[in-house]
């Protein structure tokens, strides 16, 4: 299977464990539709169970899987198989984010596994240091997200969002830069685009916010806003 091209601005709906079963499937379809409105990319991450509903509902967004491993078919118990999700239609995962954590040797045969199956890695990193280390890796997708802004509706400064999308640029060029963690707010969107990220995304400020879909409806007005800008 070959991968999806990404195009910038993308955005990524990352509902983690907060949502899953009708929840989960209302943003999801929601989020579909505002793809296909806008001529927007978004990876849609969701619970193991749930993807295949998202896989066979949603056509313009990207499946996601919130993690995958190394593992080849055989004995592994437990353990989320490459193969599998490339089967089911999952296009991209997340790898090493900060509340699954990966060693380096993991990771690294990760995200070779997941070119062998046609399977997107977005791979999470805390500082500018780490940023650029990940990058080595060449993964699709670098996630600049400082571990202790996760969930607390503050962004970055446009200082870190620029050293390190340069970082990661700078070892890999091909790699897209996800600028993340707090993002809860319009500006923060257009901010995250506009100081050099390829793409942005949130969790808890769209599945926390009185209503998520109307959120997700104004983040997505303003990344479609600030495409004419960069």
């Amino acid at each position: 299977m070959d991968k999806i091209t990404l195009k910038r601005p993308f955005f990524v709906v990352n509902p983690k464990s907060y949502l899953y079963g009708e929840k989960l499937h209302q943003l999801a379809k929601k989020t579909d539709e505002l793809c296909e409105k806008y001529n927007l990319q978004s990876l849609f991450t969701a619970q193991l169970v749930d993807l295949p509903w998202v896989v066979a509902n949603c056509s313009h967004v990207i499946p996601c899987a919130q993690t995958m491993e190394s593992l080849k078919p055989g004995r592994g118990m437990g353990h989320v198989l490459p193969e599998a999700l490339a089967a089911a239609g999952v296009r991209a995962t997340f790898l090493n984010h900060a509340e699954n954590p990966m060693t380096i040797g993991e990771l690294a045969r990760t995200i070779q596994r997941a070119r062998e199956v046609g399977i997107l890695t977005c791979v999470c990193a805390d500082s500018v240091e780490e940023a650029r280390a990940i990058a080595e890796l060449h993964p699709d997708i670098v996630t600049c997200e400082l571990n202790n802004l996760i969930g607390t509706s503050q962004i970055a400064g446009k200082d870190y969002i620029r050293k390190s999308t340069e970082a990661v640029k700078s070892v890999s060029p091909q790699t897209m830069v996800l600028q993340a963690a707090g993002i809860s707010t319009a500006q923060d969107v257009h901010d995250a685009i506009f100081y050099g990220g390829d793409a942005t995304g949130g969790t808890s400020g769209i599945v926390c916010a009185p209503d998520p879909l109307v959120k997700l409806d104004e983040l997505f007005a303003v990344l479609d806003q600030v495409r004419s800008e960069i």
